[in-house]
């Protein structure tokens, strides 16, 4: 799983499997589900993100794999 944020569209993207997108359904405005083509979710997109979530903070409890830093 990965958390990008993209200041520059103000959107924010979590990746939840490596299988490619073959559906997306708007479930709110600005909030976007992906697809892969047999059904599984793969991936969450949020415009206009700063407004929806609170990005000065991300807190991650009880995963069992190891937490990966990037610099943006």
């Amino acid at each position: 799983m990965q958390i990008s944020y993209h200041s520059d569209t103000d959107s924010l993207y979590i990746d939840l499997s490596e299988q490619a997108s073959a559906e997306s359904r708007e479930i709110s405005a600005g909030v976007v589900l992906d697809y892969d083509g047999k059904g599984n979710l793969v991936g969450i997109d949020i415009d206009n993100a700063s407004q929806k979530v609170d990005l000065r903070k991300l807190t991650l409890c009880g995963l069992p794999g190891k937490v990966e830093t990037v610099a943006a």
